[in-house]
Parts: structure tokens; sequence; C-alpha cells
């Protein structure tokens, strides 16, 4: 094809093509090379202090079942504080999730800290993941019910309604910016462990399977506790969950777990 061009026209063509070689072979190496950089995981056999990241509207009084159980298991436990009507950016509260964990590790001279992040809580714990290197102070992260991939209720909510949707219900509407960027690459990035735990009777998170997030230990609870009615509200107080919540906190790496957390 190339025989049937031009001298000027053929060298042109080739002189683009090896360009566009070049651009990728540079590619490549800067991907192969950046590669396993940027994260060192934490120990995984510690208990260290643990941050609750409460949902949309930011309400800590939701998480304080979990948070009273977590203490008598004899951990540290911090409920961030989002500030504001919990209804504002996911960055900026993330930013406001970075500063709690600088401040938890510095009060408890420690090098890591689990999280577990409720409704949006979670989804802004995998905003500060990205927008703040956590995966090198990060042991595990569980999220309760998270909308990973967006909720119909949000995206119905600022279509029908932009003016009583704000930001963060924008945010988290299944074609958000925010909700592509996160799910675009690797949903559960390399440093902790991760679990997510849903409830198949979610009003909230549409479709359910919004909550799962792939590379995670991911189960619903009735997959394990059949016939548990829990509410989407009610996930962070329900027995089974904080029962689940805590094996997932523990020294041994996460799993599914029997049925012997259906009792709490």
């Amino acid at each position: 094809m190339l025989d049937a061009l031009a001298p000027a026209r053929r060298r042109f063509v080739v002189g683009v093509g090896a360009l566009v070689a070049l651009a990728i072979a540079s590619a490549v190496v800067l991907g192969l090379s950046g590669r396993g950089d940027g994260v060192t995981p934490v120990e995984q056999d510690a208990e260290p202090p643990v941050v609750l990241v409460p949902g949309y509207g930011g309400s800590t009084a939701s998480l304080g079942v979990l948070a009273d159980a977590l203490r008598r298991e004899g951990r540290t436990v911090r409920i961030v504080d989002l500030g504001g009507d919990g209804r504002g950016d996911l960055h900026t509260q993330a930013r406001v999730l970075d500063r709690t964990v600088r401040a938890v590790l510095d009060a408890a001279n420690a090098t890591s800290v689990d999280l577990v992040g409720y409704s949006a809580g979670g989804v802004t714990v995998r905003v500060w993941m990205s927008d703040h290197d956590g995966g090198d102070v990060a042991r595990r992260v569980v999220t309760l019910g998270s909308p990973h991939h967006g909720t119909e209720i949000a995206g119905l909510a600022a279509d029908i309604a932009p003016d009583s949707c704000p930001l963060a219900c924008q945010q988290l509407a299944p074609d958000s910016t925010l909700i592509r960027e996160l799910n675009a690459g690797d949903e559960t990035p390399d440093g902790p462990e991760w679990v997510s735990i849903w409830t198949e009777d979610d009003r909230v998170v549409v479709p359910v399977s919004s909550a799962s997030l792939d590379g995670a230990v991911a189960f619903s609870v009735q997959s394990v506790c059949p016939g548990d009615p829990v509410t989407h509200q009610r996930l962070p107080a329900n027995p089974a969950v904080v029962a689940m919540t805590l094996l997932a906190l523990g020294r041994e790496l996460p799993v599914t777990p029997d049925a012997g957390v259906c009792g709490g």
C-alpha cells in the first residue's frame, strides 16, 4: 500500500507510524514501572483504632451501637464528625476523614486504622483512599449498605428535583462523575482488606447489588442469616451485622461468616 504513495507522502506516513509506536511503547514502560509502587500494606494481625464514617446527612448517632460493641471488645473508636449537614462534596468529606485518621493515629501512636463506612460513608472512605493515599494506613475497610455504584434514588432526585438534591446526592447518582471515576479501575485498591455487607431489604441503595465491591469479601446479610429483615437504616445497629463487622475487624483475615453470627 505504501508503494502506491508518492515518496513525500510515504515518508510522512512512516514517520507518523513511528511516533505512534514510540508513544505506545513509552506508555507501556511507564505503566509497568509504576506497578506495585506507592502502597506499603500494613500488618494485618493487629487490632488498630477503628474510625467509623457516617452516611448521608452525617448522623453520628446511627453508629453508636456499633461503636459501643467495638469498645467492649477493647478497641479504640472514633466516629467522624463530617461537619455541616453531611450533604456536601464527598471530596470535602474525605478531607475531614483524612484529618480524623491522622489525629487518631497520632493520639494512639498507631501506624494503621480500620475503617467502617455506613451508607454514603463507605463511598467517602473510597474517595479518601483515592485522594489521600489511604492504602498506606488502612488495615481493613468495611462498608455497610454503601452505594458503590450509585443509587437510582439519587439519580431520580437529581433528574426531577435537582434543587432538592445537594452535591453529595448528585455524586451518588449512578452516572455521576465521582461514581464513574471510583469504578473505572480497581474497585478495591491495594492496601487494606475489603469487606462489603448489605441487606436485600434495602430501599435506599437501589439496586441492592450496588453495595457489592469487586475484589472484596462481599455478601448480603440474608445470604448468611436468611429471613433477617434488616432495613438500610438499621444496618449499623442490627445484632447480626454488628457481629459480622466485629469478625471482619478481627486479627484473622476476613471471610464470609457462617450462621453463628445470626444470633448477634
